[in-house]
């Protein structure tokens, strides 16, 4: 355990009153990357949310550690601080507050030294270039008006001048051409190689790994990890889907319970069907003057 960075033990958690995960394992050291796949609704993103501190999903059992500190109790302005970074599968909009200043602002809040303006400018300057992204965007709104990927590279943005120990990005890829993908990915590549930064990939597509050397690959279903792998099992689900790892009790539970839904939605259409039936003769007997109005 102590040469990993970040270490899940055991982990559950929850949103209200519906458990999500399930005794979550995973560990990942310095320097890696760690992709985590699965079928909608599988849990990847509530596990992205979280070991980032969101105060809408609650542990329930099990503890995060990172850097070796138990960080299951930390808020998570203080995640940011000891080093973890993610990036939003929809990234907000943020009337009032340039892309410029949010960055200069976040990057004072979890460094330890002033940051300088002149340095600080030239660095942001070299990392949009990097990403093929227009001066001017500094000075708008944050994500305002930003088409979906400028605000993905909003985020790698971000991600390349806080430099975290520990970055997760939660499907960065999403609805983004070829291009942008490209851009991105090449974005993601010059922050490991800058930072040695470790890395946990959400993702449903593998475009943006193309570029990348993923160490070690997850499938989550129904908030369990049912299978890890290196990376050449990216390449299998690509070519096979999910299917094959997926436990046959999971797969009777999903069939148990959409018989059990296709059962109830047709009890509701007959309960309907007698209803207008009783409703239909009702009228009938009214018009016909055997009943009072």
């Amino acid at each position: 355990m102590g040469d990993n960075l970040l270490s899940i033990q055991d982990l559950s958690a929850s949103i209200g009153d519906k458990a999500i995960l399930h005794n979550i394992n995973l560990d990942i050291k310095p320097g890696e990357i760690h992709v985590l796949m699965g079928p909608n609704g599988a849990g990847k993103s509530t596990l992205g949310y979280t070991l980032m501190g969101n105060p809408d999903y609650h542990v329930t059992g099990g503890k995060i550690l990172f850097d070796g500190e138990d960080i299951t109790d930390f808020g998570t302005d203080k995640r940011a601080k000891k080093g973890i970074f993610l990036s939003f599968q929809d990234p907000l909009e943020v009337p009032g507050i340039s892309l410029e200043s949010f960055i200069r602002t976040s990057l004072q809040q979890v460094s330890t030294e002033k940051v300088k303006l002149m340095s600080f400018k030239r660095a942001l300057e070299e990392a949009m270039d990097l990403l093929s992204m227009n001066h001017a965007y500094a000075e708008r709104d944050l994500n305002v008006g930003f088409s979906g990927g400028e605000k993905k590279k909003s985020e790698i943005l971000q991600l390349l001048m806080l430099k975290p120990k520990f970055a997760i990005l939660d499907e960065t890829d999403s609805g983004l051409d070829v291009d942008a993908v490209r851009t991105v990915s090449k974005g993601v590549k010059a922050y490991q190689e800058m930072t040695g930064g470790s890395l946990l990939i959400i993702t449903h597509s593998t475009k943006i790994l193309e570029s990348l050397k993923v160490d070690k690959t997850h499938i989550i279903v129904k908030g369990h990890i049912v299978h890890s792998g290196d990376g050449s099992l990216v390449q299998t689900i690509n070519e096979s889907g999910f299917d094959q790892f997926i436990p046959q009790e999971v797969k009777d539970a999903e069939r148990k319970a959409r018989l059990a839904a296709a059962a109830k939605a047709a009890m509701d259409a007959v309960k309907m069907a007698s209803q207008t039936v009783d409703f239909q003769a009702e009228a009938a007997a009214i018009k016909a003057g055997k009943t009072e109005a």
